[in-house]
C-alpha cells in the first residue's frame, strides 16, 4: 500500500511540474518585446583572455520542480527512526540498570556484601575464642614483666647525704637531708596518694604522700612542686624540685617517713629504703 501511495504522489507531482513548465513558457512568449538597437550594449568580462561561449538555453525538462516524493522521503525515514528510538527506550534504560547492577556486584556492594559479611562473623566467632585464650596468657606475662621492670621504691633525689636520722646539736633529726643543686628533680619514693601540698612551718613548702601500707612520706624545703591533694603518684614520678625554703642552710631535700599515718611514729628512711633495695 505504501508503494501505491508513493506512485500516485509521484504522478501528481509530474503533472504539476508539467503545468508549471507550460505556464512559464507562456509567460516568456507573452512578455514585452525588446529592441536590440535601443538596448545598451554590455561587454562580457574577459577571463584568461578567452571569451566565454554563448550560454545555451536549458531544456524545458530541467526546469521542473524538485521531485516531491524525494523531499518527503527523509521526513518519512526520520519518523521511522524516531519511532524506533521511542520503542527501544525502555530496553536502553533496562540495559543501563543491568550494567549498574553488575558494576555494584563487581565492587562488592548489594547482596553479595551481605553473604560475605555473614561468613565473616562466623569466622570471627571461631577466632575470638582462640584470641581470648592467647590474650589471657599474654596479659599475664605482660603484667609480670611490667611488675618486674617497674620500680616499687626509688631514691627521692640524687644528692649527697648531709644529715642522718639521728641526734644533731642536742636535738633529734627525724629524717634525712640530701643536698642537691637548686631545681634538681624530686621523685616520689613509692606509689601513693597526696594528702597535703603547700606551705608548712619550718619546711617552707612540704608534700605529704601516703603509701599503700599507710606510711606517710614527707618531702620538705622544695622550691617548686607540681602535685596537689588527691593526686595519685607512682614511684619515680617527679613531684617537685629541690629548694632552700623554710629553716634551711642550703638547697637540699628533707625526707621523713611516719609509720601508720601523718602523726605516726617517725622511722629511719635510710633503713626503710635499704629494706627495699635502695641505697643512700
Amino acid at each position: 500500500m505504501r508503494a501505491a501511495a508513493a506512485a500516485d504522489a509521484e504522478a501528481a507531482a509530474e503533472a504539476a511540474a508539467a503545468q508549471t513548465t507550460v505556464a512559464d513558457e507562456t509567460a516568456v512568449a507573452d512578455g514585452p518585446a525588446t529592441d536590440a538597437s535601443s538596448a545598451p550594449r554590455r561587454r562580457l568580462p574577459r577571463f584568461g583572455g578567452r571569451r566565454p561561449a554563448a550560454a545555451q538555453p536549458a531544456p524545458a525538462t530541467r526546469r521542473r520542480l524538485p521531485h516531491p516524493p524525494g523531499r518527503r522521503a527523509p521526513l518519512w525515514f526520520a519518523a521511522l527512526v524516531a519511532g524506533a528510538l521511542l520503542a527501544g527506550a525502555p530496553a536502553i534504560v533496562g540495559s543501563d540498570t543491568e550494567r549498574v547492577d553488575v558494576t555494584a556486584s563487581d565492587l562488592g556492594l548489594g547482596t553479595g556484601l551481605d553473604h560475605g559479611f555473614s561468613g565473616g562473623i562466623e569466622d570471627a566467632d571461631v577466632r575470638r575464642g582462640i584470641t581470648e585464650a592467647e590474650a589471657q596468657a599474654r596479659l599475664g606475662e605482660l603484667a609480670a614483666s611490667r611488675a618486674a621492670r617497674q620500680p616499687k621504691t626509688v631514691l627521692p633525689v640524687r644528692g649527697q647525704l648531709t644529715t642522718c636520722f639521728c641526734q644533731r646539736w642536742g636535738t633529734m633529726h627525724w629524717g634525712l637531708d640530701l643536698a642537691a643543686p637548686l631545681g634538681t628533680p624530686i621523685l616520689a619514693a613509692s606509689d601513693g596518694v597526696v594528702l597535703r601540698a603547700g606551705s608548712a612551718s619550718g619546711y617552707g613548702n612540704a608534700l605529704y604522700i601516703q603509701d599503700a601500707d599507710g606510711d606517710v612520706h614527707i618531702y620538705g624545703h622544695m622550691r617548686y612542686y607540681n602535685v596537689s591533694a588527691g593526686d595519685i603518684v607512682h614511684a619515680g614520678d617527679q613531684i617537685a624540685k629541690v629548694g632552700n625554703e623554710g629553716q634551711s642552710t642550703g638547697p637540699h631535700l628533707h625526707y621523713e617517713i611516719h609509720r601508720g599515718g601523718m602523726y605516726g611514729r617517725p622511722i629511719d628512711p635510710q633503713d626503710w629504703l635499704g629494706e627495699r633495695g635502695v641505697g643512700v
